[in-house]
């Protein structure tokens, strides 16, 4: 394994990573884990012009963990997913559009499924204007809770929909739309998560509905207010895109979205998915 160097790129979240050699992204070399020990220290990891074959990406995805075939028919390599708002491209491209809100990946699974350990994106094409990826760190975000608000969040569950987050780019439903959304079941999590590690983090994003026994206004209002203070300008890092860029994110102690940008763009990403092993505990 060559020398990798990480320079961090705001005080809260991401890290540019340079030294990484495609050629030795196979099974069993030790990167995978110094990877993974930059991204339990940074969130999101940053690797600039390293032009991945898709093949590659799904190699070096599994020095990671497990990677995600569910998606499989989307792309000629198994383990990639394409990302655009081009139907030919990528039948669910509507339900994409929802990625411009903030959220974590895996709130709302078909069945019991944990929410996805590690994302990695690469990019094909990009966006004349807009179309950054802004990260945020959701474990920041409980850290700066007072000692009170701690002892408060900790108490509550909070309950999570596709519905939820499909309802920010399309509030006036057909009934076709909301029968849709309404065959993904909900799922209860708590607000603050511990995670195996020890650290703690908030559950938060568009796909989190109502907060349980909170009235429904009141609750709404203040995962609202959490999710703004979580994603303050001074708290995010957003990457803006250049062909061959590879960005990979903790999804577990991430925040993510994508800037709005011309839907008629052929901007294009390739995002190959780590499968989690951890609950939302």
């Amino acid at each position: 394994m060559g020398l990798l160097t990480i320079n961090k790129l705001t005080a809260s979240v991401g890290a540019e990573v340079t030294g990484l050699d495609p050629a030795r992204l196979a099974s069993g070399d030790p990167v995978g884990q110094a990877i993974l020990d930059a991204l339990e220290d940074n969130g999101v990891l940053v690797l600039r012009g390293l032009h991945l074959d898709p093949d590659i990406q799904v190699d070096f995805c599994r020095l990671l963990g497990e990677v995600d075939h569910s998606a499989d028919g989307h792309h000629p390599v198994a383990g990639i997913y394409p990302i655009s708002l081009n139907p030919a491209k990528n039948s669910s491209a509507e339900i994409l559009k929802a990625t411009f809100d903030w959220h974590i990946d895996g709130c709302t699974p078909l069945g019991d499924e944990c929410p996805q350990k590690a994302t990695v994106l690469s990019a094909v094409q990009v966006a004349e204007w807009g179309g950054e990826t802004e990260f945020a760190n959701s474990y920041a975000a409980y850290d700066e809770l007072t000692a009170e608000e701690k002892d408060r969040f900790g108490a509550l569950r909070v309950v999570h929909s596709l519905e939820a987050s499909q309802r920010r780019v399309h509030p006036d439903p057909t009934p076709e739309q909301l029968a849709r959304w309404r065959s993904r079941r909900t799922h209860e999590h708590p607000l603050v998560w511990t995670h195996r590690s020890g650290r703690k983090s908030l559950v938060l994003g568009a796909s989190a509905d109502y907060v349980v026994g909170m009235d429904l206004e009141e609750g709404r209002t203040l995962l609202e207010a959490l999710l703004a203070r979580a994603t303050g300008a001074d708290k995010v890092y957003s990457h803006h895109w250049a062909v061959g860029d590879t960005v990979i994110w903790d999804n577990r102690g991430v925040l993510h979205r994508a800037a709005p940008y011309d839907p008629t763009s052929q901007r294009e990403m390739l995002r190959t998915t780590v499968l989690g092993d951890e609950p939302i505990r």
